[in-house]
C-alpha cells in the first residue's frame, strides 16, 4: 500500500509546478487597475543609441534649435517607439527561453502524505522529497538551431526598432516643416483676404456711384467669400498637425497651441544633391538588414525540420527520498536513486513531419522573394528622393525667378498708382498676385526640405554627405 502512495505522489509531483508568491511593487499610478501589480521598474538604461538611430548631427543641419529639440522629446517620449523597443526586450527573452531548452533541466519537490490502510485503524505519516533532471543530448544541434533561429528574430527586433525611430523622427521633421508652411502661408492668405475685403468695399462704393456694375461687385464678393474659405481650411490644416506633432513627441493634443515653431523666412537650408548613391548605403536600411536576416532564419527553420526526422535522445535521473519520520527522510536507506538514458524516433506521424519541411522550404522561399523586392523597393525609394529634391529644388528656383519679376512688376505698378495713371483697385490686384507667387515660393521650399527628409528617410538615417 505504501509503494503504492508513493508512487502516486511521485506522479503527482513530477507533473506539478511549484511556484513561489511574489508581491511586486507598484511603480506607477498612470497604468489600468487590473494590470499595476504587472509593472516593474527596469534598470536605467541608457538612450544614446536610439539618438544615434536617428542621426542627430544630420537634424542639425536645418539649423533650428526647436527642431532639434521636438526630435529629441520623440525620441524619449514617443509611445510608438516605447513599443517598439520594448518589443525587442520581448524578443531577447524569447531567446533566453529557447536557449534554456540546450540545457538540463532539474526540479525538487516535498510532499507530506497522511495515510491509513483499509482494514487498518491505525495511521501513518510518510514524508516524500524526489529530485529529477533531464536532458535532452542535443548531438544533431537541432535545439542549438532553433536557439540560432531565435537569435535571427531577435536582431530583426532591433532593426525594427531602428527603422521605427528612423520613421518617427521623420514624421516629426515633416509635421514640424509642415506647420511653418501653414503659418507662412496662413499669414499671406490673411493679407490677400484684407486685400479682397478692401477691394470689395471699394466695389461697393463704386456700385452705389453707378461707377462699377453689380455683376462686378457679386464677383468681388465671391472672390472674397473663396479667400476667406480658404483661410479657415489652412487654419484647420494647422490645427490638426499641431495635434498630430504633439502626439508625435508624447504631448497631449491639447497642449498643441503652445507648441513653438520658427518662421519660414529663418529656415536657411541648401541640400547639394548628389548625382548617385552608393549601393552600401542600401546595405545600411534597416529593412534590408531585416529581410537578409529573415532569409537566413528561414534557411536555419529548413535545416531544424529536417533534423526532426532524426531521434530524440534524453538522459534522465532522480533522486527518490521516501520516509515515515520527516528527521530520517534524507538517509541513504530512505534514498532510491537512479539512471536512464533513451532514444525516441517516431515511426508515423501521419506525414506531418515531411510536411514540415516542405512547409518551410516555401516559407524560405516566400521571404527569399521579400528579400528581392526589399532590394528592388529600396532602390526605387532612394532613386525617387533623388529625383523629387533634384527637381523640385530647380522648380523651386524658377519659382523664385517668378517672384522676382511678380514684385519687380509690383514696384512698377506702385509707381504708375502714385503718378495716377492705374486705380488703387488695379494696384491691389497686382499685390494679391505678388501674394500668390509668395504662397507658392512658400510652398515649395518646404517641399525641398521634405525631399530631404525623405532622402534621409530613404536611405536609413546613416551616412552620406549631400548636405552642405
Amino acid at each position: 500500500m505504501k509503494k503504492v502512495i508513493t508512487i502516486t505522489l511521485l506522479a503527482s509531483l513530477m507533473s506539478s509546478n511549484i511556484m513561489p508568491a511574489l508581491a511586486i511593487e507598484n511603480t506607477s499610478t498612470t497604468q489600468p487597475k487590473q494590470f499595476k501589480s504587472m509593472v516593474k521598474k527596469d534598470k536605467k538604461v541608457s538612450d544614446d543609441y536610439k539618438f544615434g538611430y536617428v542621426n542627430m548631427n544630420w537634424w542639425n543641419n536645418f539649423n533650428d534649435d526647436l527642431l532639434t529639440s521636438y526630435i529629441q522629446k520623440a525620441v524619449l517620449n514617443n509611445y510608438d517607439l516605447k513599443m517598439a523597443s520594448i518589443n525587442v526586450q520581448e524578443y531577447y527573452q524569447n531567446v533566453k527561453i529557447q536557449f534554456a531548452n540546450e540545457l538540463p533541466q532539474a526540479g525538487v519537490g516535498f510532499s507530506p502524505a497522511w495515510m491509513k490502510g483499509m482494514n487498518s485503524t491505525s495511521t501513518d505519516w510518510m514524508f516524500i522529497a524526489p529530485a529529477m533532471i533531464n536532458y535532452e543530448v542535443d548531438i544533431f544541434l537541432k535545439n542549438h538551431d532553433k536557439t540560432k533561429s531565435v537569435k535571427k528574430l531577435y536582431e530583426g527586433s532591433k532593426l525594427a526598432e531602428r527603422a521605427a525611430y528612423i520613421s518617427v523622427a521623420s514624421a516629426v521633421g515633416t509635421t514640424y516643416l509642415n506647420i511653418v508652411k501653414l503659418d507662412k502661408t496662413i499669414e499671406i492668405q490673411e493679407q490677400i483676404v484684407k486685400d479682397r475685403q478692401e477691394i470689395y468695399d471699394l466695389m461697393l462704393l463704386s456700385n452705389k456711384e453707378g461707377l462699377t456694375s453689380t455683376a462686378d461687385t457679386v464677383k468681388a464678393n465671391k472672390a472674397l467669400v473663396q479667400g476667406q474659405t480658404d483661410l479657415i481650411e489652412l487654419r484647420k490644416q494647422r490645427e490638426k498637425c499641431l495635434h498630430q506633432l504633439a502626439v508625435l513627441i508624447g504631448e497631449s493634443p491639447e497642449n498643441a497651441s503652445s507648441l513653438k515653431r520658427s518662421s519660414l523666412d529663418s529656415l536657411a537650408y541648401d541640400l547639394n544633391i548628389p548625382a548617385s548613391i552608393p549601393s552600401e548605403i542600401i546595405m545600411q536600411r534597416p529593412d534590408y538588414m531585416k529581410a537578409e536576416l529573415m532569409v537566413e532564419k528561414a534557411g536555419i527553420d529548413v535545416k531544424v525540420a529536417k533534423k526532426e526526422l532524426l531521434p530524440t535522445i534524453n538522459i534522465s535521473g532522480f533522486a527518490f527520498f521516501n520516509a515515515g519520520d520527516i528527521g530520517s527522510i534524507f538517509t541513504t536507506k530512505n534514498a532510491i536513486l537512479g539512471l536512464a538514458g533513451g532514444a525516441l524516433l517516431p515511426l508515423f506521424t501521419g506525414g506531418k513531419r515531411l510536411a514540415n519541411i516542405r512547409l518551410k522550404k516555401a516559407t524560405y522561399e516566400r521571404i527569399l522573394q521579400e528579400y528581392y523586392k526589399t532590394n528592388l523597393t529600396a532602390i526605387q525609394e532612394i532613386n525617387d528622393s533623388l529625383v523629387s529634391a533634384r527637381l523640385d529644388k530647380d522648380k523651386m528656383q524658377q519659382t523664385i525667378k517668378q517672384a522676382k519679376l511678380e514684385a519687380a512688376d509690383y514696384k512698377y505698378n506702385e509707381d504708375k498708382f502714385s503718378q495716377g495713371t492705374i486705380s488703387k483697385l488695379d494696384l491691389i490686384q497686382y499685390k494679391e498676385n505678388l501674394l500668390t507667387i509668395d504662397k507658392l515660393v512658400a510652398q515649395q521650399k518646404v517641399e525641398c526640405m521634405v525631399d530631404a527628409i525623405e532622402l534621409y528617410k530613404a536611405t536609413g538615417s546613416k551616412p552620406y554627405d549631400y548636405v552642405q
